[in-house]
């Protein structure tokens, strides 16, 4: 796993090779915003510590612990999830629950430890 430090934002990553190329940003190159396309996400989860991660000889490339779970747990934890998604009476804490039966490291937004 790389350290790839902190985030950068795509617009002002745009910004600046428009510069760098002794161009003005949406004057002579325009800059469309076009938002996520489907399957993209806006954030990139980070490595938990609990998910263990190994330093190695260089300080921004680490070895992340493979998961052990067996195929048997693998598919009891998809069995939890396909139920419910098929459940079409189901609440939203029922749906939060089953999220912390599949994920052990699953909070919701705010919940601490």
């Amino acid at each position: 796993m790389l350290d790839m430090g902190e985030p950068v934002k795509i617009y002002d990553l745009a910004v600046s090779l428009i510069k760098l190329s002794g161009l003005e940003p949406n004057v002579d190159i325009p800059i469309k915003i076009t938002g996520l396309r489907p399957g993209e996400k806006l954030y990139e989860e980070i490595l938990m510590s609990e998910e263990g991660l190994q330093t190695t000889e260089h300080n921004k490339i680490f070895i992340a612990k493979p998961s052990n779970i067996t195929n048997e747990e693998l598919e009891g934890k998809l069995d939890i999830l396909r139920t419910t998604i098929q459940n079409e009476t189901i609440s939203i804490e029922q749906i939060k629950e089953n999220m912390k039966k599949v994920v052990p490291t699953y909070r919701e937004r705010g919940e601490n430890g």
